[in-house]
C-alpha cells in the first residue's frame, strides 16, 4: 500500500471518528430501544454505504477515503458486538434478540433505501 492510500484512509477515518463522537455525545434520545448512539451510527453508516455503492465510484482514492476510511471508522461493529456480549453476561436474552434484530434489520433497510433512492435519482 502506498503512502497516498494510507493518507486517504487516515483522513477518512478521522472524519468518521469525529462524526461518530458528535452523534454519540449529542443524540442522547432513545430510538426503538435503550441502545441509541450505536444504532443511529450503524443505520447512518448503512445508508451512506448504500448511496456510495449505488454511485459506483471507480476512483481508488475516493473508495479508500470514504468506504474504508470514513465508514470503517464511523460504523461501530465493535460496539455492536460488545453490547451483545454484555447482554449475554447479564442474561437478558430477549433484549439481546431485540437489539440484534433491530440493528441488522434497520441497517439493511437503510442500506437498501440509500441504494434505491440513489439509483432512482442517478438515472
Amino acid at each position: 500500500m502506498d503512502l497516498y492510500a494510507v493518507i486517504f484512509i487516515l483522513v477518512g477515518s478521522t472524519f468518521g471518528l469525529i462524526l461518530r463522537l458528535f452523534i454519540k455525545h449529542n443524540f442522547k434520545t432513545k430510538i426503538l430501544s435503550y441502545f441509541h448512539d450505536s444504532l443511529i451510527v450503524n443505520v447512518l453508516a448503512s445508508l451512506f454505504l448504500g448511496i456510495f455503492v449505488a454511485l459506483s465510484p471507480t476512483n481508488k482514492n475516493l473508495i479508500l477515503l470514504f468506504s474504508i476510511g470514513f465508514l470503517g471508522c464511523f460504523s461501530t461493529f465493535s460496539s455492536f458486538i460488545y453490547k451483545l456480549f454484555n447482554l449475554i453476561q447479564k442474561r437478558k436474552y430477549i433484549n439481546l434478540l431485540i437489539y440484534y434484530i433491530e440493528v441488522l434489520v434497520l441497517s439493511f433497510l437503510f442500506f437498501w433505501f440509500g441504494y434505491f433512492i440513489t439509483v432512482i435519482f442517478k438515472n
